[in-house]
Formats: C-alpha cells, structure tokens, sequence
C-alpha cells in the first residue's frame, strides 16, 4: 500500500506522463502529444480552471513510478496536463481565452508538485479502488485493462481484486472476460481493435452484451467465473467473427456495424442470434430491426402492429381539425387506411367466429 506520510515535493519538468494509463491506452498517444490529447478528449480544461482558482491540492499527491530513470506519473495524469498547461498555454491548441492567465507567485508555486514515489503494484489499490468503482472512474475498455494488468502481472485472483476495491456488482469479473475476448478474437485473427467503423471504441457493447443469454449462447461462452484467457470454444470461431463485425463493423471491408446503440440493439441483437432465421437474414445484410422482427413470435408483431396503428390513428383524429387543409392526397389516404381496417375488421371476424363455431362443435362432440 502506498505511504501517504511519504510525500515529497517533484520539479514539473522532471515529470513525465505514464503513456500505458489505461485512460490513455486507447488513442496510442506518445509523450509530445499527450498533452493535447488529454485536452481534448478528457476534460481537463475544468481541472485547468480549477488549479487556477484555487492552486493545486496539497493533500491529493500524485503516484510516481521511477522507472529508467524517468519519473513516470502513474495516478494523477490529468492534473499534470492542467498544471503543464498553466505554466505553457502554447503547449496545447486552443483558444486563447480558454486558458487562464496565472500570475509570477501562483507559477512558482506550480513548479513542484506534492507526489508519492512507489510502484504500480504497491498502487493498484487505490488506483482500482478510484477509477473502477470508486468516485473518479474510467471508461469501461480503461477499467477491463487496468484489471487485466494487475490480475495478470501481479498474480491477483478476480475475486481478490473485486474485494480490495469494494466492488460487489461483478463488474471486475465482467469486465475481464470481456477483455479476454477480444483478446482471443484476435488471435484468431477474426477481430482487430483497429479495424472498426467508428472511432470511438464502444466496448460497453461488448462486455454487457455478453450478459445476454442468446449471445453467450451464440459463442459458446464459459462463465465469468473462469478466469481463461480462451473464453469462447475454438469451434465457434466464426460465431465470434460474425459478433465482432455486428457491434464494430469493418472500415476495411466497408462494413457498418449492426448495433447502433447499446439500448435497445443489443437486446434486438440477443434476440435475433436465438433464431436462425433471423441470424440468416442478419448476415445477409438486413438492420437489426428487420432482423429482430423475424425473430419475434407472429402473435407479438400482429398485437404491436395493431395497437401501434390504433395509437396513430387516434393522434391523427385529435390533429385533423386543427391540421388538415382539405388536401385531396390525404383524403385518398385516408380512404384507404379506412378501407384496410375494413379488410382487417372482417378478416379477423370470420376468423373469430370460425374459431367459435369450432369450440361449440367439440363441446357438442364430447357431450354426446
């Protein structure tokens, strides 16, 4: 565990960014552009206004590593950025008024900053502890690789990790099968984190959607409780294939991914990989929507497509007197709407009393 009674004061420029943070990590950055990119991306201009209002908090020390004979920031990247950007404006692009302007005392004093000198693993406690579950917390692909890091490099079990940290709701063990599968999807080089249509990463998709009975199903997923490095059987590799290209799509095969948010596709999603005719006319292009409604029962699309044509119907009542304009299209379409209903009334009658008329004569059957 890190000493807090062991807080020394460090020269800024002898302070260097840790380009392995799991918040970092995911944008590839080196040290000559980290600055910008923590500016962009992750909100330090609030810490940046913060510092300058009210100078930088004594007792919140930043986590140094020596390593190589660099001092390398393992907890408090952000507030170094903030600080590094007060002292130089021009080490970031942007504009001018959007940085504040700090006076020769509270520079001075900027200069060295309070840290604690000790190791990753001595650490990650209070790192976990801060940004996994605690009041500072991480994207949810940061949190998965910052667990595979300790659990694989520090020999910590899952469930020791979960408990050190105060987490109770199975997110670290969640969260590290879900790094393990894309881990092994690419391996097998079915998957290639590089490789998706958009930007930003949406690894939630992933590891909530593992969550799911059909999708873990569909890949043949084992339990969280499995700490492997192999989660998925290597029979279902191209059932992981065909997952990954459905969450992230492809930008080299010009694939769009199938899931466009997490809520409500990927319940459409755990749905449609139950129902082979419905993963049949996914792979052969259609949207999830179309997909997921082949995958649901007649009975549920009839009673949803009638009721939700009641529900417009009557909004469009409410709003004919105040909307219509005497348009002679409109008039035609509602013509036709009341001849559909017609159809539809008549259709669904004769089959009623059809379905009557049978029960009367099986009822008569078992009497005589």
């Amino acid at each position: 565990m890190m000493d807090s009674s062991r807080i020394e004061k460090m020269p800024v420029c002898e302070l260097t960014f840790d380009v392995q943070n799991p918040r970092l990590v995911e944008f590839e950055v080196s040290q000559s552009d980290v600055v910008q990119t923590l500016w962009d991306v992750m909100d330090v201009r609030e810490l940046v206004l913060s510092i300058a209002a009210s100078g930088f908090f004594q007792h919140e020390p930043l986590i140094v590593e020596k390593d190589g004979g660099e001092n390398v920031v393992i907890e408090g990247n952000r507030r170094l950025a903030a600080v590094k950007i007060l002292l130089d404006p021009s080490l970031v692009d942007a504009p001018a008024d959007s940085i504040p302007v700090i006076g020769p005392r509270a520079k001075k004093e900027l200069e060295r900053l309070p840290v604690i000198v000790g190791t990753r693993e001595q650490a990650w406690r209070y790192i976990g502890f801060k940004h996994v579950n605690g009041p500072a917390k991480w994207t949810s692909y940061a949190k998965s690789q910052y667990i595979a890091r300790v659990h694989r490099d520090y020999g910590v079990p899952l469930a020791d990790i979960a408990s050190q940290i105060g987490d109770t709701h199975r997110t670290v063990q969640r969260l590290f099968r879900g790094m393990m599968v894309i881990e092994q999807a690419e391996r097998m080089d079915v998957f290639d984190r590089e490789d998706r249509w958009r930007r930003h990463f949406s690894f939630s998709h992933l590891y909530a959607g593992l969550d799911y009975t059909g999708i873990s199903a569909f890949i043949g997923l084992k339990s969280e409780g499995d700490e492997t490095a192999e989660p998925v059987p290597a029979d279902k590799k191209e059932q992981l294939q065909e997952l990954f290209l459905w969450l992230y799509g492809s930008k080299r095969q010009d694939i769009r991914p199938a899931i466009r948010t997490q809520n409500p596709d990927l319940r459409r999603l755990d749905a449609v990989v139950a129902n082979r005719e419905s993963v049949a006319a996914l792979r052969a292009g259609n949207t999830i929507e179309t997909a997921f409604e082949i995958s649901r029962p007649a009975a549920n699309v009839f009673e949803d497509s009638l009721t939700s044509a009641k529900r417009n119907l009557e909004k469009a009542r409410g709003l004919a007197s105040t909307a219509y304009d005497g348009s002679e299209h409109l008039l035609r379409v509602a013509e036709e709407v009341a001849t559909i209903a017609d159809d539809l009334w008549a259709d669904m009658d004769r089959m009623s009393n059809r379905r009557r008329r049978r029960r009367r004569e099986r009822i008569d059957a078992e009497r005589e």
